[in-house]
């Protein structure tokens, strides 16, 4: 079996499990947010659960609409928390405490390999990387598993993608999964698990693995995975909130499909309008001028994004005009970023640092397009009107390429403006 079918073959208390093979299995966490959050609550309600299975098992975080930026955002954060108070959920995170959900997880220790874990949010799928089942879905879904701690399954096709070579200078986990994307399409692992392996992955530290499992619902996938290793264990261990089991893939295991990269021939990538399968190599879209650039969100808001993007940016200045968004994804993210001085290096630039939330990537606030405005940003989606006006225009890219294009107003790689 691949390490998707054994786990969810384990949470399912059968031998193994088939691809195509419909389950229910018992889930180890549960995850939801202030826009899909206040749906479950209702169908809670409407089943008439009186209680959640497990307090320590549901998380709700509101972080895309807040801190709450107008009356609804404000309604909708406070049926989360209201539930959690009811119903005295440990993981509740309040202002303050909380972050952008998929970077925020991981970093409590709360999600841990061979978890199978469900979020009514597309990107829960960013788990994957620390050798988890992890996948979006509805939020009625969330509601049952919440009353009954189970959810149903159809056993994904496994498909493998291997990454082999060194990668040039700059190139990370977003230019890997923007290049692969951009390979096989938004739909070219359609309900599929995402396994990725290779000499490069292994070699790629944690945060590129949850930026590449970030994205694997941006190529249609059920779930991306990487097998835990030496890596997944360093970031695993005195950070785990409980004891854990992990899983691999059998020799023998099979793959509907194996796709094959070698990393050496991979070029700083940016993913054009309006789809993230409409990838270019960065070097060929200099004459694309921009009014925004965006470094944050759950796909690179961690630490070493920001640190990224602050080496390629210290001592220069965004350009007049261009305004420069940096969300560090989680408080704690924010608060080492202060220490290490990478705050004050955004600001020298004239860039604005905002608190944790996921604000611009879905047009929610903090960043939003006027109609014609083309933004750089780090996010995972640059359908039409994801970030504002539907005449507005995305490119994503990784954190070096956006600051890179912050400081020269236009889509540019980092040795433009680099010395070293």
């Amino acid at each position: 079996m691949t390490i998707t079918e054994k786990i969810l073959a384990a949470h399912s208390g059968k031998p193994e499990a088939v691809p195509g093979e419909l389950i229910n299995a018992r889930v180890d966490l549960i995850l939801a947010n202030d826009i899909t959050a206040p749906i479950a609550i209702e169908e809670f309600k409407k089943i008439g659960a009186k209680d959640v299975f497990d307090r320590e098992r549901v998380v709700f975080v509101p972080d895309h609409f807040a801190p709450q930026k107008d009356i609804k955002a404000a309604e909708q954060c406070r049926m989360l928390k209201e539930f959690s108070r009811e119903h005295r959920l440990s993981l509740y995170f309040e202002v303050g405490r909380m972050g952008v959900e998929h970077a925020l997880l991981p970093e409590q220790g709360l999600v841990v390999p061979g978890d199978l874990v469900i979020g009514a949010d597309s990107h829960t799928c960013t788990y994957g990387a620390l050798g988890a089942f992890a996948t979006g879905v509805g939020s009625t879904d969330v509601a049952a598993a919440m009353a009954t701690g189970e959810c149903w399954f159809k056993v994904p096709e496994s498909m493998k993608f291997i990454y082999y070579g060194t990668r040039n200078k700059w190139v990370g986990g977003k230019d890997l999964i923007l290049h692969t994307i951009g390979d096989i399409g938004v739909d070219g692992a359609l309900y599929r698990a995402m396994e990725f392996d290779g000499e490069a992955i292994r070699n790629l530290p944690m945060y590129g693995r949850l930026t590449m499992c970030n994205m694997a619902i941006e190529a249609g996938g059920k779930s991306g995975i990487v097998v835990p290793d030496a890596v997944t264990e360093a970031y695993a261990r005195g950070r785990a909130k409980r004891p854990y089991t992990s899983y691999g893939s059998d020799p023998d295991a099979r793959y509907v499909e194996i796709r094959e990269y070698d990393c050496a021939t991979i070029p700083l990538t940016v993913s054009c309008p309006h789809l993230p399968s409409n990838t270019k190599p960065a070097a060929e879209l200099a004459d694309v001028a921009i009014d925004q650039v965006v470094v944050g969100s759950c796909t690179n808001g961690r630490l070493e994004d920001l640190r990224e993007a602050a080496a390629v940016i210290r001592g220069k200045k965004v350009n007049p005009n261009v305004r420069m968004i940096v969300i560090p994804a989680t408080q704690q993210i924010y608060r080492d970023a202060m220490k290490e001085g990478l705050l004050e290096i955004f600001i020298d630039a004239e860039a604005v640092v905002s608190t944790p939330t996921c604000g611009p990537c879905l047009g929610g606030y903090m960043g939003i397009l006027a109609k014609g405005e083309k933004a750089l940003a780090t996010t995972n989606r640059n359908f039409i009107g994801r970030m504002g006006h539907p005449g507005s225009e995305v490119y994503l890219s990784n954190p070096a390429v956006a600051a890179a294009s912050a400081v020269l107003g236009r889509i540019a790689v980092p040795e433009e403006v680099c010395e070293e």
